[in-house]
């Protein structure tokens, strides 16, 4: 197979988004497969859209090339689009409708959670998949040595490229406060890695700089518990990467996180139910750290999933082909066009 990634690879920290193209990209070429980052050859088998921003500059093409090329070079490649985005996790007004005009070039859509299906990102009759995130078990793993004692201080962390304050600065926020309360004092930690929103200073936490890889899992898995207060969540691969370094997890019952977490933590829905659930982890964070190495939501495990779909795919790729009708409106085709 010759797969086409839309997406630029990136080094250093640059979100979930770069470390699932790596990932895939890994694992495609492990099994021997071929990986192209553009459209250029006039062989591609499956193309996958990343994002309809094809203007960003880490994403390599967009629903307007795409469809360019199944015009006019090579009408037998299979078009999967991936939907990671949606307006309700930043608070925006045109990703939804840029992701929904965008599927109109998809065979098959993939959602990476369950919860994205009810959104007007897609075009909902499509024939579609949910296949949830998963991190590199290789880089992100527990640290025995880190494991809590019961007396010390419980350390908890998050991290997120991002700074928007849907990412759960109110619950960050809550927690920073709480290390200072005089009756919680000595008892909480938190540590925030990554880009904070401006006016945020979180002055009684410790901040670090956005990191990446075995960095990033070295300073997730010297932590207790793994907080996130991240409202409409698409997805995310933050969450998981905490899980895979053994953190029992405290998280908003928002977006897909339920979905991801509800096995490997408490939920909380505000800052006065984060309280609650902090309290629930004091008393039951040896069943739960016992319980972390169940975490399935593995690279290894989404990677598999990804391939063992695009081999399906180009399996009944005649049937797709034939039942494809990319003219069926001309508007769209043309509306595509405009990278924005």
């Amino acid at each position: 197979m010759k797969l086409a990634i839309g997406y630029h690879v990136q080094d250093g920290p640059w979100g979930g988004g770069n470390a699932f193209a790596r990932s895939l990209a890994d694992a495609a070429a492990t099994r021997g497969d071929t990986v192209v980052y553009d459209l250029a050859d006039p062989d591609i088998d499956l193309i996958l859209m990343t994002d309809p921003r094809a203007h960003s500059p880490n994403i390599s093409f967009g629903p307007g090339a795409i469809l360019r090329y199944l015009t006019l070079r090579n009408p037998r490649a299979v078009v999967v689009h991936r939907i990671n985005e949606c307006d309700e996790r930043k608070g925006t007004r045109r990703m939804n409708g840029l992701l929904s005009r965008a599927n109109y070039a998809a065979d098959h859509t993939v959602l990476i959670a369950s919860w994205l299906k009810d959104l007007a990102v897609w075009r909902n009759e499509a024939p579609h998949s949910v296949i949830l995130n998963g991190a590199d078990t290789r880089i992100f793993r527990p640290d025995p040595a880190n494991d809590w004692d019961g007396t010390s201080s419980l350390k908890l962390v998050t991290h997120h490229w991002g700074g928007n304050r849907l990412k759960g600065f109110d619950i960050y926020e809550t927690l920073d406060r709480l290390i200072d309360d005089p009756a919680w004092r000595g008892r909480l930690a938190f540590s925030y890695v990554g880009n904070l929103p401006q006016g945020v200073p979180l002055a009684h936490s410790r901040t670090v700089a956005p990191l990446s890889g075995a960095p990033l899992a070295a300073e997730i898995a010297s932590h207790h518990v793994y907080v996130t207060g991240s409202v409409n969540e698409p997805a995310g691969m933050h969450h998981v990467e905490g899980a895979l370094c053994g953190l029992p997890l405290l998280f908003r019952r928002s977006g897909a996180l339920p979905e991801y977490c509800s096995d490997f933590g408490f939920g909380f829905d505000d800052a006065e139910g984060f309280v609650a659930a902090l309290k629930r982890m004091f008393d039951e964070y040896p069943r739960l750290r016992a319980k972390m190495p169940e975490y399935a939501n593995t690279a290894t495990r989404m990677c598999g999933q990804y391939l063992e779909l695009f081999d399906d795919l180009l399996a009944r790729r005649d049937e797709i082909v034939a039942h494809r009708r990319l003219w069926r409106s001309p508007w769209l085709v043309l509306r595509n066009q405009i990278p924005f």
